[in-house]
This record gives C-alpha cells, structure tokens and sequence, in this order.
C-alpha cells in the first residue's frame, strides 16, 4: 500500500522517518526566493525609508529564526542543529530577491530549513512593507542547491 513513501508506516499512517542509521556528514542547502514589490515599496527600502524602520534587517533574523524554528513548523521534519545560515537580501527592480544558506553536519538534509528561512524572511519583509504596499507578493520559493547525504550534490539546472 506505502510502496516507497518513506513518511507511512505499514499502515498507512503518517511517521517521521528513523534517521538513525544514516551517517553524520557535512550538509547544505540553499534557496531562493522574491517578493514582488511596488516600485515605491521598493524606492523606500533604496532610500531607508520604511515607515517600521530596517525591513532587510528585520526580514534577515526573521529568516534566521525560521530556519531555527523548521521542526517546529513542518511537522515530520527532523530537528537538526544547525552549524550556519547565511541570508543575503538584494533590493532589485521589482523587490527583493532572499537567498539562504543553511549548514549543518547531521544524518539528514537542510532543504527544508533553507527554504523556511526564505518563506519567512519574505513574510516578515511583506509585514515591514505593508503599510506602502498593500499587494506584496512572494513567489518562485525554491531549492536551487544542496550537498551531503547520500544524494550527494544537485543543483538547479
């Protein structure tokens, strides 16, 4: 009935997936993401001007602790330390463009956390901008690299 669908049990039931057999090996991961601003939006964060103050600043430890919070957010994810997250936010035409770098040495992957941290550092840049722009909108949230694990490396073509 389950086939090879790791997160059911025999029964059909959702289960977090033992890990505990897998090596430790160093892992990353990186996504990527945009919010889609207006162009006044986007002239208050070139100027500094946001109303609620440093939203890059703001949006860049919002991802931080998103990334530290994934467990408790996606549920059958493993809780992992993680070694390093990176986030870089570049002010582009239409938005913001968020990349995120997650690390660790652990028994599984830190897709899911690279790609929290972009989701909520979007959010909490939507929520830093609102007042200016009412219609933000966050798109094209993806992995675009990882390494480690026995996958080894892929990359976004």
């Amino acid at each position: 009935m389950t086939g090879d669908l790791t997160h059911l049990d025999a029964a059909g039931q959702a289960r977090m997936v033992d890990v505990s057999g897998k090596d430790v090996t160093p892992r990353s991961a990186t996504a990527t993401g945009v919010v889609l601003l207006s162009p006044a939006a986007v002239a208050a964060l070139r100027e500094g001007n946001v109303p609620k103050g440093d939203a890059l600043a703001v949006a860049r430890i919002a991802a931080i602790q998103g990334a530290k919070r994934t467990p408790d957010l996606i549920p059958l994810c493993h809780p992992i330390a993680l070694h390093s997250v990176s986030v870089d936010l570049e002010v582009i035409d239409r938005g913001v463009r968020i990349s995120c770098t997650a690390r660790t040495a652990d028994r599984t992957g830190v897709e899911m956390e690279a790609l929290t941290a972009v989701s909520v550092g979007a959010l909490a840049l939507i929520d830093m901008v609102k007042a200016v722009d009412p219609g933000a909108v966050i798109t094209d949230v993806r992995v675009e690299e990882k390494t480690g694990g026995k996958s080894g490396h892929w990359r976004r073509p």
